[in-house]
């Protein structure tokens, strides 16, 4: 009999232990989950929110691509008030924003008059002429059509332009600081380049931005 006993104690005190090594292991994965936001954290490229999508399909991940002026829904315009980096739920639901690209576009008509060809005062002469026409009521494209000296086929129109890239500083910040209606000079003087333009849209502030979202917090 005491062997028995001492036996079964045995056999009861190795399940004991097995159980409570068995809760530590479980408790020690469940303080070691991650919350999705902690997750989200760690992540900074498409590449790495890719990965996620992958291997957490339960959540219901997804990359999201929001444009200004296109996303109207109130999640999309909250989404694109942020800045990149930034993780904020809304209900049971996560998000980052993992690229955010702005821009600010302009759009005007123009007047080129070569200072390769011309002297200074002829241009101002061109100039106070053009504004005198079209202050008393001609079309500023038909102007352009009849002055410019660049050969362009757009009426003088730019279209939407941002970046020293796509037309001179210095015609850019013109746009940029004269309000829409307004005519005004842009000389380009390194070049010999000179410019009658009026500003003809409002500016257009553009932004682009991937945000990785997924069920949970």
């Amino acid at each position: 009999m005491p062997a028995i006993f001492f036996l079964q104690q045995s056999k009861n005190k190795n399940m004991k232990n097995s159980l409570v090594g068995l809760f530590l292991a479980f408790s020690t994965t469940a303080f070691a989950q991650q919350t999705v936001t902690e997750q989200f954290q760690k992540i900074a490229t498409v590449q790495e929110a890719q990965q996620f999508i992958d291997a957490n399909a339960a959540l219901k991940p997804a990359l999201l691509h929001l444009s200004s002026g296109k996303d109207s829904s109130l999640i999309d315009k909250r989404l694109l008030r942020q800045k990149k980096g930034d993780i904020f739920s809304v209900g049971y639901v996560t998000y980052k924003v993992l690229e955010a690209t702005e821009i600010i576009a302009f759009r005007a008509s123009y007047i080129f008059l070569d200072g390769s060809t011309l002297t200074m005062p002829q241009i101002d002469s061109l100039r106070k002429l053009i504004v005198q026409k079209a202050s008393a009521g001609a079309s500023f494209e038909q102007l352009s059509d009849q002055y410019t000296m660049d050969g362009n086929n757009t009426h003088g129109d730019t279209g939407w332009f941002f970046g020293p890239e796509m037309l001179p500083k210095e015609f850019q910040d013109a746009v940029q600081n004269h309000k829409t209606g307004e005519i005004f000079f842009v000389d380009v003087s390194e070049k010999q380049w000179h410019y009658i333009v009026k500003k003809t849209y409002d500016d257009q502030d553009k932004k682009d931005m991937t945000v990785l979202r997924a069920n949970g917090r």
